[in-house]
């Protein structure tokens, strides 16, 4: 009998010993479990957290890159152009064709710009860059447009009150107008 309870005790406390493993394990992978999802959330944040600290960079990178263009005083703001064609082979200009119009250099939050206006229409609108006393216009028809047009603006004759350069005109690829432009400092 002493072997049979014995035998007994040892079944039961096996079984007890058994029990508790499993419920451990239980508990055990549930930690786990936990653990993994917290680390799961971590990753996550701190993914999120190096793409807020990128982006952050990139704006302050832009910021110190991104300069406002502005004209110099001296030659912003309007003049009086008269334009005088001295070269053609198109046959849209003739030379001794003159056109007076009112340039207007201004900018806006990308770039210089010159606009041209007459009779209070803008005719066109000129890309402009300004560079050790030297002005330069460009402007370009877009690629739907019937006429292929390019006009180059070079105005290197810079004084308070009086600007003088060239234009040329391209047409198609197929003709060239040269013209001499002379600015005076509007007075309105």
């Amino acid at each position: 009998m002493l072997k049979n309870t014995l035998f007994l005790l040892l079944v039961i406390s096996f079984f007890s010993i058994g029990c508790n493993n499993k419920e451990q394990e239980k508990n055990l992978a549930a930690r786990e479990q936990q653990l993994l999802e917290k680390e799961k959330s971590f990753a996550q944040k701190e993914s999120e957290y190096q793409s807020l600290i990128k982006m952050r960079d990139s704006i302050f990178a832009k910021k110190d890159t991104t300069e406002v263009m502005i004209w110099p005083a001296e030659i912003a703001g309007a003049w009086t152009g008269k334009v005088i064609c001295t070269e053609s082979t198109c046959s849209d200009y003739v030379i001794g064709d003159q056109r007076t119009d009112t340039w207007e250099f201004d900018s806006d939050s990308t770039q210089l710009v010159t606009k041209i206006i007459n009779n209070n229409n803008l005719v066109r609108l000129y890309a402009g860059k300004f560079d050790k006393n030297e002005i330069r216009l460009n402007f370009k028809t877009d690629s739907t447009a019937k006429k292929k047009v390019e006009m180059n603006v070079l105005l290197n004759e810079l004084s308070p009150n009086k600007i003088r350069g060239t234009r040329s005109v391209i047409v198609d690829n197929n003709c060239t107008a040269k013209f001499s432009v002379e600015l005076v400092r509007s007075t309105k």
